[in-house]
């Protein structure tokens, strides 16, 4: 009767591994098909950044197991910081590795001109953050360092047989712990204003270990500073995407207003100021 059984079980786990295997495989297909479409989001938006809305975002290519390419049709500028906070937020988004080496390099001279880990190891390596790049053609590459792990679906449909075999094992049980997941990487959620750190999420700004709270608008206005730092930012554009995308008619005199009081809650940093160009508009100047 024993040996029956334990035949038995051992036919079901088999089974199971190679079901797993199967659906795995299956499920890295999707996966990967998936990552390219996230890939291509990134590109989109880091365009986007640039004002430009026309060329288009090259098909994405692999380069080895684990790293993609991210190519453009066009030259184009950036800021080391939205490349940093657009990648973080698209793959926080999604069920993707949180661990990735990205590295933007010049097409002309294949030289690499901007590079940032975000892993555990390293306890995150992020340099030159605040920089803007000149207009150029660049590819941007992301490795990721780990692999996914099997589904929380396929750990349990190999649970099944074991739980079976072990039922029946009178006088031997297992102790089974809790499987202790790694802390994940603490993963950059804020945009570096100079010696300030803007999170968006939740309207606030820290400088040091002094937390200062913004209001709606004021959080609003310095989002859109914050992705175009030392850039000529026109009156008009500000005023539409803090007040009139919401259907609220306003003046000038309003903006001049919110911009003084931001110019308050910056002034703790001596390289970090508001310009103002008159008729035009204003510049976040930062590290000038």
């Amino acid at each position: 009767m024993k040996t029956k059984f334990y035949i038995l079980s051992a036919v079901l786990v088999i089974g199971s591994l190679f079901f797993m295997a199967t659906t795995t495989n299956k499920n890295d297909d999707y996966a990967e098909k998936h990552l390219i479409v996230v890939l291509r989001d990134i590109g989109h938006q880091l365009l986007l950044h640039a004002k430009d809305s026309t060329s288009r975002v090259l098909p994405i290519k692999k380069i080895k197991d684990n790293t993609f390419q991210i190519t453009f049709q066009s030259n184009f500028t950036f800021v080391s910081d939205t490349l940093v906070s657009l990648v973080d937020k698209k793959l926080k988004s999604t069920n993707l590795p949180t661990e990735y080496i990205v590295n933007v390099i010049d097409c002309s001279n294949k030289e690499l001109i901007f590079a940032y880990e975000v892993s555990i190891k390293t306890d995150n390596i992020l340099p030159c953050l605040g920089r803007k790049q000149p207009v150029g053609c660049y590819m941007i590459q992301i490795e990721f360092l780990k692999t996914k792990s099997l589904s929380l679906y396929n750990y349990l449909l190999l649970l099944i047989p074991l739980g079976i075999v072990g039922y029946f094992m009178r006088g031997n049980y297992f102790n089974r712990k809790k499987s202790t997941t790694p802390t994940p990487p603490p993963i950059l959620d804020y945009i570096s204003i100079g010696k300030y750190a803007f999170y968006t999420d939740k309207s606030i700004l820290k400088f040091d270990d002094e937390t200062i709270e913004l209001s709606e608008r004021e959080a609003k206005l310095l989002a859109i500073f914050a992705i175009n730092q030392n850039q000529l930012i026109e009156r008009e554009r500000l005023l539409k995407e803090v007040w009139e995308n919401e259907g609220v008619f306003v003046i000038s005199r309003n903006l001049d207003v919110l911009v003084s009081k931001l110019r308050k809650k910056l002034q703790k940093d001596d390289l970090v100021k508001i310009t103002n160009q008159h008729g035009k508009g204003y510049k976040l100047e930062v590290g000038v």
